[in-house]
């Protein structure tokens, strides 16, 4: 068994765990490379098919080549897609940075979508390497039920042992891709042929690694056009990955509040 092996098995397990303990459940789909890995396990978990809804927090911000790519795979993969838009700017915090007020729209209309279709779960993509404060995170993380986070209250995950026994009432945020790295994210996708929003290859000497809103995300420089271009680019460079989210650079803080608020 391959690291990636091992990684898809336990992400494989994550997934089945989870349904059949919680219900009902969602998946998140920001229609990046992440959540695109996360919904190819899905399928593969549940022999083919997503038992589940999935739901893309639409801030009307996407780049037109992000629901270009929404629009092709949500027919040839099947999904049962929720695409209901965000609450305005006007509803987030005003104390928050301008970067991170559109991203809190995001907090808002997950926050939304969950009161709305009575989700008890939420599978996300999120990776411990991405960012500080995600390395505190755990696979089955409990919420308050405006999807409020608070570090000092996860349960212990030891030896993989994942808790999914929660009070009722209890939001709970699932995450099978939090041992993965990005690294490994385009290792899979490479082997298993997952397809990817083309904003992540290089066009006119920049590309995409993170993808966000329009006005919050910037491209890096890059010549990498192909997949194992990326790789091998990934494997020499230091820059982070979110490097290109303006609202990481607004404040020290923002990060920790915008998660503590419920951001994915």
């Amino acid at each position: 068994m391959t690291d990636l092996d091992a990684l898809e098995a336990q992400s494989i397990f994550i997934f089945r765990e989870a349904f059949a303990r919680i219900r009902p459940l969602a998946l998140l789909w920001s229609l990046g490379k992440d959540s695109n890995v996360m919904i190819w396990l899905a399928r593969k978990a549940f022999l083919g098919e997503i038992p589940f809804p999935v739901a893309h927090l639409d801030t009307g911000l996407e780049f037109d080549e992000a629901y270009a790519f929404r629009d092709t795979y949500a027919k040839e993969w099947n999904l049962n897609l929720i695409a209901d838009s965000c609450p305005p700017i006007e509803a987030t915090d005003p104390t928050l940075p301008p970067g991170a007020r559109v991203a809190a729209r995001k907090s808002l209309g997950l926050a939304q979508t969950v009161e709305r279709y009575g989700f008890s779960g939420i599978f996300a993509g999120i990776r411990r390497d991405e960012q500080a404060t995600r390395a505190k995170e755990r696979v089955f993380s409990p919420r308050g039920l405006d999807g409020t986070w608070d570090v000092r209250d996860q349960p212990p995950e030891f030896w993989d042992q994942f808790n999914a026994d929660f009070p009722p009432g209890t939001h709970i945020r699932i995450h099978p891709l939090l041992h993965w790295t990005e690294l490994d994210i385009w290792r899979y996708i490479e082997r298993e042929g997952i397809p990817v929003c083309e904003l992540y290859f290089a066009k006119n000497g920049k590309r995409f690694r993170s993808l966000g809103e329009k006005g919050i995300t910037e491209p890096f420089p890059s010549e990498a056009s192909t997949i194992a271009e990326i790789i091998a680019e990934l494997a020499a460079t230091r820059t982070s990955e979110r490097a290109g989210r303006t609202m990481d650079h607004e404040s020290e803080d923002v990060f920790e509040r915008l998660r503590a608020g419920g951001y994915l």
